[in-house]
């Protein structure tokens, strides 16, 4: 679980985690294409460092067809990290403080 939060600590990676939800089964190729429309770009050697780091968490999968990589979001480490961390609190006082900071923060800008 350690390197699980490692690998979530870094908001690079938790981009490109968001980017395969978004769209599962990209290359590293389409990966870089979709960074880089997005917002700053990562070079290449770097989202390939971040997925080797995210692969080593079990976060991400690959699947290898012919000479591509495929990658895949693996989001049971992180239903493990809620199940043992978030679940252990009442779900229900947790939404009631959700919707009570949303409220305020609409509120505010108006």
């Amino acid at each position: 679980m350690d390197a699980v939060f490692r690998a979530l600590a870094d908001a690079s990676r938790r981009e490109l985690l968001d980017r395969l939800r978004a769209e599962n089964g990209q290359t590293l190729s389409e990966l870089c294409a979709r960074l880089a429309k997005s917002g700053p770009s990562m070079t290449r050697q770097a989202v390939s460092k971040h997925l080797a780091i995210l692969e080593e968490a079990n976060l991400v999968a690959t699947v290898k067809r012919g000479r591509e990589k495929l990658h895949y979001l693996n989001p049971v480490p992180i239903h493990d990290i809620g199940e043992r961390w978030i679940a252990k609190f009442e779900r229900s006082r947790l939404q009631a403080l959700s919707d009570l900071k949303k409220s305020l923060e609409a509120g505010e800008q108006r």
